[in-house]
């Protein structure tokens, strides 16, 4: 049986260091290699572009966020603006259809969700009414710089490139601790994300803002999201999916760890189906360099739940096999103790912060896993409100 433990020890003590160091080091020393690929850009593709704002009881930021998308710079006669209600039942579609009276010389329009099934059904529904070739998408509480859409067209330089993702910068990392680790963990995955990109295609995009050509959209089931849905079924099909972090959309973080926390479990409503997604994943020799991304990136990552209880177990077991068990399980009983101190204290330790941060992004997975085996994963929930 002792066999038979430290292989499981092992295994997922691989995915841990390799998911959160392994990986990210990794990528550094390809990206070093493959320096010379880098980002095209052509600022004179300029198509016809519809730009969807997905939105559900958004009366605080809706105002804000129409004001915004006819100030980007664009072509006035190329772009289009689409507000996918969700059921509101506040004032957001009032304040939107006063908008559109206002501003007539603005091809706006609102589309209206009779019943409420979450924001990808309200983007598959609204999608059936783009005519534009190009569709761009945002969440109503993000703010985009005025070349976002320039700079998200100008990188479609090719017809293999599907999938375009600008880059999430959060504007209120220093409000909080909570916003503070937020920022700290984009920061590190956008630097993945771009070397990903410029030497194949990116795992996942993020819903603050991403572009697709309107004849490749695809109706997903309303559980799912694009960020993640997309990128993979763009790759699946040989094509790319890529980053251009100069198309920028600014945004809060939660700043309290409940929003924080509610975030992370709503995005592992799907994990146990994203952890291995699609056998053919697993074909490296057609999918190259994709194969290697989605393991390092997401598999390793979407294990970490059952991994780190696993090493805990399987170490406890092993205890009299020697001193280095003994060390590791230390180390680990030290390291959740500190999450614990961090959560009892509210210290506003950076380093305490980050270890509590950490263990509360694997609680979400396991809050994630028990919804779906509950079978109360849903494809709506209800916003945060410290990210308005």
């Amino acid at each position: 049986m002792d066999l038979l433990y430290k292989i499981i020890f092992y295994i997922n003590g691989f995915i841990i260091v390799w998911a959160m160091v392994g990986y990210p080091v990794s990528l550094k020393i390809i990206g070093k290699l493959f320096k010379k690929r880098e980002l095209k850009k052509d600022f004179s593709h300029q198509p016809t572009t519809t730009v969807m704002v997905v939105a559900h009881n958004e009366e605080k930021v809706i105002l804000e966020k129409l004001n915004n998308i006819i100030e980007l710079n664009y072509p006035k006669e190329k772009i289009e603006f689409l507000i996918a209600s969700d059921n509101s039942t506040d004032k957001t579609n009032e304040i939107v259809k006063q908008f559109v009276k206002e501003h007539q010389n603005f091809n706006i329009r609102l589309y209206e969700v009779k019943k409420r099934k979450g924001k990808t059904n309200a983007q598959n529904e609204a999608q059936k009414t783009v005519k534009t070739e190009f569709l761009v998408m945002t969440d109503a509480n993000s703010i985009l710089d005025k070349d976002s859409v320039k700079e998200l067209m100008a990188a479609f330089t090719s017809e293999d490139i599907a999938y375009v993702s600008g880059r999430l910068s959060i504007v209120n990392q220093t409000s909080s601790d909570v916003s503070s680790a937020e920022a700290s963990y984009w920061d590190s995955d956008l630097a993945t994300r771009e070397i990903e990109g410029r030497i194949q295609t990116v795992t996942a995009g993020n819903g603050a803002l991403y572009a697709c050509r309107t004849k490749d959209y695809y109706d997903f089931d309303p559980i799912q999201c694009h960020d993640s849905s997309m990128p993979l079924l763009y790759a699946l099909q040989g094509k790319r999916a890529i980053a251009n972090h100069d198309a920028i959309a600014y945004e809060k973080a939660g700043e309290v760890i409940e929003d924080e926390f509610g975030r992370k479990v709503r995005m592992n409503r799907i994990i146990l189906k994203h952890i291995l997604p699609d056998i053919r994943i697993l074909n490296i020799f057609k999918y190259k360099w994709f194969s290697y991304f989605y393991f390092g990136h997401r598999t390793c990552r979407y294990l970490l739940w059952i991994s780190h209880l696993l090493v805990f177990i399987t170490n406890a077991l092993l205890l009299s096999e020697s001193w280095f068990y003994v060390v590791m399980f230390v180390g680990q009983a030290l390291f959740y103790l500190l999450a614990l101190v961090r959560a009892i204290t509210k210290s506003n330790n950076k380093y305490l912060t980050l270890v509590y941060y950490y263990c509360v992004t694997i609680l979400a997975q396991w809050v994630g896993v028990y919804s779906i085996l509950t079978g109360k994963a849903k494809p709506f929930w209800e916003k945060a409100e410290s990210t308005r």
